[in-house]
């Protein structure tokens, strides 16, 4: 934990303003929700929730089926970060998304994109290859809480409307689970 060098009062309605530097460095949105934890020596502890990450084994196994199944690279994330991947790039797992994703994400479109297209997004900031890419928004409750993205190296494998329903079944079938948790 490191010291921001910002105080705050705390107003007669118990409320607190988290200052705008932080929230800009932890992507905190307007109706974000938080987590409170009480630490040992006094300190009050603030987390950003995710309900996505809720779900990580669910996810892990999800996108393992999806990699079994279609043979892409197979990603999910929730708003802010990649919480399951496979069929390569494990290592990527808990790496922010890329601020055009979010972006993306809030189109709420599935999508289908070939690399040097419009469409085409980068899933982190790092460099990833990838000759074709699909995604679908994952909703619960009329929010957006994250994407199921699908990754491919091989220009020859292009997607196309199967991969498109495919992507938007995932997506609302772990938006639908979302709901139960």
């Amino acid at each position: 934990m490191r010291a921001t060098g910002i105080s705050r009062s705390i107003d007669s309605l118990g409320r607190i303003v988290i200052p705008k530097e932080i929230r800009k460095n932890m992507q905190i949105r307007e109706a974000d929700l938080l987590e409170f934890y009480a630490g040992d020596e006094g300190e009050i502890i603030l987390k950003k929730y995710s309900p996505m990450g809720e779900m990580e084994a669910f996810a892990r196994q999800y996108a393992e089926s999806l990699y079994q199944v279609s043979g892409f690279v197979s990603m999910i994330t929730d708003r802010d970060k990649l919480i399951a991947v496979a069929g390569g790039c494990k290592n990527l797992v808990g790496e922010k998304i890329s601020l055009s994703l979010q972006q993306r994400m809030e189109e709420r479109k599935t999508l289908i994109a070939q690399v040097g297209t419009v469409e085409f997004t980068p899933v982190i900031d790092k460099p990833c290859e990838a000759a074709w890419q699909g995604m679908a928004p994952i909703l619960s409750h009329g929010d957006v809480v994250g994407m199921v993205i699908l990754l491919t190296k091989d220009e020859e494998k292009k997607m196309g409307e199967v991969e498109r329903k495919l992507l938007l079944a995932a997506a609302t079938f772990l938006g639908r689970q979302q709901e139960l948790v």
